[in-house]
This record gives structure tokens, sequence and C-alpha cells, in this order.
């Protein structure tokens, strides 16, 4: 016990929380100030949600990587690394390829069907109301695990960055966080959180690349003998490191459970709401697909240095040191920072990862909040009718209050807690619930309201049941809750049954109903193809 608690004062050993403070704070007000500016152009709904489809392909492609490169994405992917090696990069591979879906089979189809939010696409062929209905509550479930996740996440970090170990105090930052989170989305709409993420993008992007070139610069850009040190560290998983099975072992359990968890990342990123509500922020089709263009090039890039990294962690600081600091495996990055730069690259590191947790927050509320005041209040409760054009907007900056409210509180409250199983759920229920409902309405003539609701609601029904019943829950020494075992479905990640059984439930439900209206389906066949009566730039 008392060697654990020596590695863990070696593993903060330097950090200066004053300078990560400080260093944060230029970053919020200086993005703060940017906000200000961006919502004076902010009136209408279209500037609100989809910043006046202002945006050129390459700006988009970059708030598109802000938005996507989360907290998961930095500081997660590279402890997987430093720790399990081939089975931690796996994750980077799986959120890279599903870009190649988002950009085949949604991008330009999406942007030239809807207006601002997944609601439209789903609606433009079926009955408005429970179809609106529908895909507000697959929404905002999704966007509610991930931005729990992500304030959780944030909310463990406090421990290493700022060298906060009470609850009271990790409370605290949690909701600050929170608070900064809720100004950016009520005052700058998507104008403002898209420049914030534009921001975040380019600090995370260049520290990864800093910090890749220096970890290479010490072995002569010599790749091997960076694994090889990282196979030599004492305390790591020694040859283990480089070949698959190092996290759980090799059993037919294990492949089904990374052939799940692949399954749900490559889909579930073509069905996640913040991710599908950015292509309504540029004028074209043709700049949906250059802004994916330049997302996926970026992204690729990172995730390239997110093996460098993570084995450099592994190589330099050493799994010892990473497990016993607080924070655990998210602690890697961080301590490769402070290795390589001392405080003031660890401040910068700092500051970086809790812009992350930022931007995606502000992301994943401006886009539950369109949903509920576009999708609920303006189309189901209203009929469509809403004689104030301002109402949908003020309706969607209560509805961001809210949302940020109950985050902060559902963060404080998890932030203990193994927050694995709630990424898991976001993309699991995307992929599920939305991605085979998208699908069948954009490339499917004969799929109807029914089939729409079936496969919503029974994906997400049948997703959450899985992983409530799941070992990321209960049963396993990683599960959520400890001490009790109430787990029957053996994966981890419910993608491999949810999702094939989602499409399965969205056809049963269109063949067993009457089929759609053949007008509507053909004039979205059209639009959906070449983009004629797609929503313009100067829309409202």
């Amino acid at each position: 016990m008392n060697g654990g608690t020596n590695l863990a004062q070696t593993a903060i050993e330097g950090i200066n929380p004053g300078l990560n403070m400080a260093i944060f704070g230029a970053f919020v007000a200086i993005t703060l100030i940017i906000v200000f500016r961006a919502s004076r152009n902010t009136k209408t709904a279209s500037d609100y949600y989809a910043a006046g489809r202002a945006f050129s392909g390459p700006q988009n492609g970059i708030a598109i990587a802000g938005d996507y490169l989360s907290a998961a994405s930095f500081l997660g992917i590279c402890g997987a690394i430093a720790l399990n090696g081939y089975d931690g990069f796996l994750y980077s591979i799986g959120f890279l390829v599903a870009w190649l879906v988002a950009l085949l089979l949604v991008a330009e189809l999406l942007r030239n069907t809807g207006k601002f939010t997944m609601g439209d696409v789903l609606a433009f062929r079926m009955r408005q109301r429970p179809v609106r209905a529908a895909a507000a509550i697959s929404t905002l479930a999704v966007s509610f695990f991930y931005l729990l996740a992500q304030m959780a996440g944030g909310g463990s970090l406090v421990n290493l960055l700022l060298g906060i170990t009470g609850a009271a105090g990790q409370a605290a930052v949690i909701a600050a966080v929170g608070v900064v989170m809720i100004l950016y989305v009520l005052i700058g709409g998507m104008k403002g959180t898209t420049w914030v993420q534009i921001i975040k993008a380019v600090l995370l992007i260049s520290g990864a690349f800093a910090m890749t070139v220096w970890v290479l610069a010490l072995y002569g850009f010599n790749l091997s003998d960076l694994l090889a040190d990282a196979v030599a560290m004492e305390g790591g998983k020694g040859e283990a490191l480089l070949a698959p099975g190092a996290q759980y072992g090799v059993s037919e359990i294990t492949k089904l459970n990374f052939l799940s968890l692949g399954i749900a990342l490559v889909l579930g990123t073509a069905g996640l709401p913040h991710v599908l509500m950015r292509f309504y922020t540029v004028p074209t089709a043709k700049e949906a697909r250059r802004s994916v263009v330049w997302a996926i090039g970026l992204i690729g890039v990172f995730y390239l240095f997110t093996l460098v990294l993570g084995y450099g962690a592994g190589a330099l600081v050493g799994a010892e040191r990473i497990t016993s600091a607080p924070g655990g495996v998210n602690s890697a990055a961080p301590l490769l920072a402070l290795q390589l730069g001392g405080p003031v690259l660890l401040g910068f590191i700092a500051a970086v990862a809790f812009a992350t947790i930022l931007a995606v927050v502000a992301g994943l509320t401006i886009t539950a909040s369109a949903s509920f005041a576009h999708d609920v209040y303006a189309n189901v409760i209203k009929k469509g009718k809403v004689d104030d054009k301002n109402a949908e907007v003020r309706v969607a900056r209560v509805t961001a209050l809210v949302i940020g409210a109950v985050s902060i509180v559902g963060g404080i409250l998890a932030r203990e807690q193994n927050v694995a199983f709630l990424v898991a759920l976001a993309f699991a229920v995307a992929a599920s619930a939305n991605l085979p409902t998208i699908l069948y309405s954009l490339f499917w003539r004969r799929f109807n309201t029914a089939g729409a609701l079936w496969s919503i609601y029974g994906g997400l029904a049948v997703t959450i049941t899985l992983i409530v019943f799941s070992p990321a829950v209960s049963g396993a020494e990683t599960s959520m809750i400890k001490g009790v075992d109430f787990s029957w479905f053996p994966l981890e990640n419910p993608g491999l049954v949810s999702i094939p059984l989602s499409f399965l439930l969205g056809w049963l439900g269109t063949v067993l109903s009457k089929p759609g209206d053949r007008a509507k389906q053909a004039e979205m066949e059209v639009r959906s193809l070449t983009g004629v009566g797609a929503e313009k730039a100067t829309a409202h």
C-alpha cells in the first residue's frame, strides 16, 4: 500500500495546478469573447441551429474534428495503447473507419434532405408527429449518455490536472465546466459553438503533433526502437503489447466482444446526432462532402499520433506510474507531457483536455436542445404553426439550460463510476436506433412510419436492455455496479445483436403495414440525390 502511495506521489510530482488553471482560464476567456462576437448575428432559427449555413467545408471539417475528438479519444485511447498496446489501438481504427460510412452513406444525402435535425430527414415522407417525437427521444438518449460520460470523465481528470482530490472540489469543477458550456450554447448558438470547436481542434492536433515529433525524435524517428522500449518497460505487459488480447485475454467471448464494439464504433458515428447536425452548417451538399473529407484527414492524422503517444507513454512513463496516478489510465497523455516538457507542456495539455470536454459537451447540448425545440415544440406540440419566429430559439435556450443542469448533476453523481459503458451505450444506441432508420428512409422506397417507429423504439429498448444486463454494468471487476451480478448477456457492447435486430424490426414494421406516400418518397429520393429544393444559406 505504501509503495502505491509513493508511486502516486511520484506521478504527480512537478504538476503546477495554478499554471494549469491560468492556461485553461486564458482559453475560456478568449473563446467567450469569440462567442460573444458570434452572438451578434444569432437571431433566427437558422442562425442558432445551423450558424446561418455560413461555414465553408474546410471550416466545418475542422469543427467536426473538434466535435468528434473527445476526451475519450485523446486521454482514453492514449492510456489504452500505453497499457494494452494493440487492443487499445483498435479503438483508433474503429473511430477512423467510421467516417468512411458517414461520407459514403449519409453526409450529402442528409444535407440535401434535412433542415436542422435528424428528425427533419426521418419525418420528410412520414407522419410528422410520431416520427419527430421518436427521433427527439433517440437524440436526447444518445446526447445524454454521451454528455454524462464527458462530464464524469472531466471529474475524474480533476485529480491529476488540478490537484483537487476532495469530492466537493471535483463537484465544483464539474459545475464550472457545465456553466461555461451553457454560456457557449446560450450566447453563441451553433456559430459560437463551431468556433470553439475549431479553436479546440487546432490546439489539440497541434499539441498532439508536437508531442509525437518530440517522442519520435528521442528515438531517432525509429518506431521499432520505441515499440521495443515500451515492451521492455518494467511493470508492463511485455510482448503482449504488440499482439491482440492484452486487455482481456484471447477467448471466443473476447473476440465477439471486440467484433461487437468495432461494429458499434464504425456504424454508430454515422448515427450520432451531434455529428449529423454539423452537416447543416454548410451552404451546399458539395461543402458537406468537403467537410467530411477534411474531417477524415484530420481525425486520421490525429489517431496516428495516438499510436506514438500511447506507446511513448508506455516507454517513457511506464504502466505502473500511469495506473497508480490519480486519473488512472486517463493520465497517460498528461504524464507523458510532464515527462517531455515539464509543467509548461503539461499545463498546455491540461488546458486542451478541458477544452476538449467543453467543446464536445457544447456540441451535444446544442444538438439536444435543437431536437427538443424544433422537433417536439415546433412540430409536435405546435404542429408546425409557431407564430413568434423567435419562440423556437427561446425554447431551445431554455432546454439548453435544463440539459446543462441535468448533465452537471449527473456528472457529479457519476464521477466515481466507470464511464466506459456510457460511451458504449451512446454509440450502440446511435448505431441501433438511428442509423437503420436513416438508411431505410434514404434508400428504401417501401419504408414507412410504422417501420421507423419500430426501428427507433425497438433499437432503443433492445440496446439499453442488453447493456443493463451485460458485464459493463454488473458481474465483472470493471463493472459500474460492484458486488452484484445480474448480467446474463455476455458481451459488454450489444452492437453485434442490437444493430441487426433494429434493421429487422424496421423491415418487419414496414412489411406488416401499408406503404407510405409514394409521391413524397419520389420527392425525397430526387432531393437527397440531386439537392433540388435543399435548404439554402438564406433560409430562416
